[in-house]
C-alpha cells in the first residue's frame, strides 16, 4: 500500500482509507467482524481510519476503539463533528468541545489525528469554530483540523480567518469524488491545491452504481435503503447514470480491470487527492477493494473515462448529499 503526506500535516497516509461508516447498527452490526476488517485492512498497509460521531449514533467510533487497542500508534485516526441534523451539534465552542470530549472516550483514546467538520455551519462565525478547534490542538487532544463537504469558497474564508486570527487552520478536505460525481474537480480540488490541504475522498463507488454488479439498480443493505431515490430509474439523473455505469463497465473489461478497481484508481489519479475513503460493510466487500490497491490508469484510460463523463460534471447533483443554506431556506431568496 502506497502512501502520501496529508497536506501539510506531515502524516504519511495510505493511499486507501478505511471508512469506517457502516461498522455499527447501520451497516455491520456484528462487532467481532467490524474489528476483525479494521485489522485485516491494517494488515493489508491502511493506516489511516475515518470514522464519525454520528455514524450508527457513536457505535462506529467504540468498533474502532476497541480494534485499536495495541495498536493505536500504528494508525492516522480521523473522526468528525458537527452533522447539521443533529440537536446539539455545529461549530460553536459549547458543541465542539463536548463532541470532542465524546469522541475521545468513546474511540478509547487520548488524541484525534485528524477532527474534521462534517458539514459547514451556516449559524456560526468560523472565527468562533477555528478558535475552539484551536485550544483542542494547543491542549494536545487534536494534532490537525480539517473540513469535510465544504464549498470552495467556504474553504477559502476559512483559510484566511485562520491567517488572520493566528488559528490553526484546516490541513484537509474531505469531499465527494467518483467519476459519476465530478464536481469537486471545478473549484474545490483547485483550492485546497492551492492551500497546501490534503485530500480524501469518500463514495468513490457512487453508493453502489461503480461496484460492477450487473444491475446497479439492484441495491441491497441498509445503505440503499436509506437512499432510494439514487436508484429510482424514473428519475432522468439515474437514467443517464445506468448508461455511463454500462459504458464504463465495458471500458474496466476492456482494459483488464474490474469496474471498483478502475473507479478507485480514477479518483487517486487526481494530483490533488491524497487518499480514497473504502467503507466496505462486509469482509468479502473488503478484500474486493483491497485487491485494487495499486491499481494505474494510462493516460488513454483516463481519456475515455472523460468522454463518458465529462470532468467537473455530477450525473446527479444530489449525491453530493448537501445542499447550501441559501437554497434551502426560501426567506433567503426572496425580498423582504
Amino acid at each position: 500500500m502506497k502512501r502520501r503526506i496529508l497536506g501539510g500535516t506531515g502524516m504519511s497516509v495510505s493511499e486507501y482509507t478505511l471508512g469506517a461508516m457502516m461498522f455499527g447498527a447501520f451497516g455491520n452490526s456484528d462487532h467481532d467482524e467490524s474489528v476483525r476488517m479494521i485489522h485485516t485492512a491494517l494488515d493489508a498497509g491502511i493506516n489511516l481510519i475515518d470514522t464519525a460521531d454520528i455514524y450508527s449514533d457513536g457505535e462506529s467510533e467504540r468498533i474502532v476503539g476497541k480494534a485499536l487497542k495495541g495498536r493505536r500508534d500504528d494508525v492516522v485516526l480521523a473522526t468528525k463533528f458537527g452533522w447539521p441534523a443533529e440537536p446539539e451539534a455545529g461549530g460553536s465552542r459549547r458543541w465542539i468541545i463536548r463532541r470532542a470530549e465524546e469522541s475521545l472516550r468513546r474511540l478509547d483514546t487520548d488524541h484525534i489525528d485528524l477532527y474534521q467538520m462534517h458539514r459547514p455551519d451556516p449559524d456560526t462565525d468560523v472565527d468562533e469554530t477555528l478558535s475552539a478547534l484551536s485550544d483542542l490542538v494547543r491542549a494536545g487532544k487534536v494534532r490537525a483540523i480539517g473540513s469535510s463537504t465544504f464549498p470552495a469558497e467556504a474553504i477559502v474564508e476559512a483559510q484566511w480567518v485562520a491567517e488572520r486570527r493566528g488559528h490553526q487552520r484546516f490541513r484537509a478536505e474531505q469531499s465527494p469524488y467518483s467519476i459519476m460525481t465530478r464536481g469537486i474537480e471545478t473549484s474545490v480540488l483547485p483550492t485546497a491545491r492551492r492551500y497546501g490541504m490534503g485530500v480524501l475522498t469518500w463514495s468513490p463507488l457512487n453508493g453502489g452504481w461503480l461496484s460492477g454488479r450487473a444491475d446497479p439498480t439492484a441495491a441491497s443493505g441498509s445503505r440503499a435503503t436509506a437512499g432510494a431515490p439514487q436508484f429510482d430509474l424514473t428519475i432522468p439523473e439515474n437514467q443517464v447514470k445506468l448508461e455511463a455505469a454500462g459504458k464504463l463497465s465495458a471500458l474496466a473489461a476492456e482494459a483488464g480491470i474490474e469496474l471498483p478497481h478502475l473507479a478507485t484508481a480514477f479518483v487517486l489519479a487526481h494530483p490533488a487527492v491524497t487518499s480514497v475513503i473504502i467503507g466496505p460493510r462486509t469482509p468479502e466487500q473488503l478484500a474486493g477493494l483491497l485487491a485494487g490497491a495499486g491499481v494505474e490508469l494510462s493516460e488513454d484510460v483516463l481519456d475515455r473515462v472523460d468522454e463518458i463523463v465529462p470532468p467537473g460534471r455530477n450525473l446527479r447533483q444530489e449525491d453530493v448529499y448537501t445542499t447550501s443554506p441559501s437554497l434551502v431556506d426560501k426567506r433567503l431568496r426572496r425580498i423582504s
